[in-house]
């Protein structure tokens, strides 16, 4: 071997070496980083022309399949999230068999309340009494469908906010695609802005689930696993047009609430849609199933109290069009203007506390001209037997049964607390699948140990080099004497 060539090996090795050590201290930093992938420094051997070893760039390890998984579970458990972040939500609202405050337990003190006022029909305190659980009854049913009403409403917001990321992210990333194409055109390694672009899908994963298409200089596009293209060379444009208040009547159907056009395009949004098991489509659905169904759950046990108390043949004082003891807003409740009646139903004005508060109507009858007689518990033993009576239900959550006012405040009740429980274990299978997914990306990730072994090795080849230059330094000095 010549000096030259012994000069020429010992550089490139020196060099090598610096470069790898740089890798290897960019690893170790970026260690607990999820959105990096560990690095190693890609080398050739020389050739007949200069001896060595030569650098040939940085290689990126990821996989592939173990990073789609990965976003799978992920969207999957963001969806899980949401889902039972709802039915939490509406238990909350309706309330728990052992809740004080829950709409049964409204019920149930209305009930005993109607039973006391019968007991001494003469009783002011009692007729008192019994007014005021009419009220909190009806503000049970009116607070849980006014709480439901701001869950859709916040899902229409949220709506918004994703598409707003969403287009902002998919701009983002198309400029990345430029940058990296750019980079590697230049010979520079790209692993840096490969990172970048690979945080940036997993944040539109999240939202959109999507699949990554390689094309060519480095490029990726991005499907919808429903098929929607959301970038293949330029990114798509999302368009979504919010609410200030998603009130009961307004639907995607009559075209009070908003749809998603992608590029002009209309983009069907129900649950088995093109959007996938994420976020996006998630609060879709929050916002035109899951709030719906709760909303008729909640208009027919409104219904259904306004009625048991509407008949004539009970209060022979009101007329066939007259409002009875609960209300439409104070006006007579029509089964043609169902939609949201559990946002306004309310206890007549006549009897309310908040209003005439003349109690003796709930003994004599709603539009009784004068007090009748005082001891006549008539009317109040009719609420009891009004309560008792089996009344057809139909809803989409509680189905089509017969029942007794009781009987359908508790189904109520436990066809929340049944959807919560589903939507916990499905949260919990989902957080366990991401979680494993996530342990197993990470163990492909970078490993200190092995880092540090690494680096171990590259000072040794360092040291190897360095003494091979302290060589061919004391030979070159050795023939300047000569």
């Amino acid at each position: 071997m010549s000096i030259t060539s012994a000069f020429n090996s010992a550089f490139s090795g020196l060099t090598a070496a610096g470069r790898a050590s740089d890798i290897v201290a960019q690893n170790l930093a970026n260690a607990l980083n999820p959105a990096y992938a560990r690095r190693s420094l890609s080398v050739d051997s020389g050739n007949s022309q200069m001896a060595g070893v030569r650098v040939t760039g940085v290689v990126r390890h990821a996989d592939p399949a173990l990073l789609s998984v990965r976003r799978t579970a992920e969207a999957e458990n963001a969806s899980a999230e949401l889902v039972s972040g709802f039915y939490d939500k509406m238990t909350g609202l309706v309330g728990t068999v052992d809740d004080p405050f829950s709409m049964a337990a409204r019920l149930s003190d209305f009930d005993s309340a109607v039973l006391e006022a019968a007991s001494q029909p003469d009783s002011m305190p009692r007729l008192s009494a019994l007014s005021v659980a009419a009220e909190k009854l009806t503000r049970s049913i009116s607070d849980a469908a006014e709480g439901l009403q701001d869950t859709r409403t916040a899902a229409d917001t949220s709506i918004d906010v994703q598409v707003g990321s969403l287009n902002r992210t998919l701009k983002e990333v198309e400029k990345l695609n430029a940058r990296i194409t750019i980079a590697s055109a230049g010979g520079m390694s790209p692993a840096s802005l490969i990172d970048q672009r690979s945080e940036l899908i997993d944040q539109i994963n999240e939202m959109v689930p999507v699949n990554v298409v390689d094309r060519e200089n480095g490029k990726v596009a991005l499907f919808s696993e429903g098929g929607i293209i959301l970038l293949d060379g330029q990114a798509a444009e999302l368009e979504f047009t919010p609410v200030k208040l998603a009130m009961p009547n307004m639907t995607q159907a009559n075209g009070l609430l908003s749809g998603l056009t992608v590029n002009g395009i209309q983009i069907d949004t129900r649950s088995d849609g093109p959007l996938g098991n994420g976020t996006l489509g998630t609060q879709f659905a929050i916002r035109d199933e899951l709030s719906v169904e709760a909303q008729a759950d909640l208009d027919a046990t409104a219904m259904d109290l306004i009625q048991r108390f509407q008949d004539p043949a009970m209060d022979a004082t009101i007329g066939a069009t007259d409002p009875g003891l609960f209300t439409d807003n104070q006006g007579y409740f029509d089964p043609a203007n169902l939609t949201g009646i559990s946002n306004r139903i309310e206890l007549h004005d006549s009897v309310s506390m908040t209003g005439a508060a003349e109690t003796w109507r709930l003994r004599d009858g709603l539009h009784a001209a004068t007090q009748g007689n005082a001891g006549d518990a008539s009317l109040l033993n009719a609420y009891t037997v009004a309560l008792e009576a089996s009344r057809s239900v139909t809803s989409p959550g509680l189905g089509s049964s017969s029942m007794d006012a009781t009987t359908l405040s508790a189904s109520l009740l436990s066809r929340f607390a049944q959807d919560k429980v589903a939507a916990d274990q499905a949260l919990s299978f989902a957080s366990s699948s991401f979680s494993e997914a996530e342990q197993l990306e990470m163990s492909q990730g970078v490993d200190s140990d092995y880092e540090l072994q690494n680096l171990m090795l590259i000072e040794q080849a360092y040291a190897a080099n360095a003494k091979m230059l302290s060589a061919v330094d004391e030979m070159m000095q050795e023939l300047l004497r000569i």
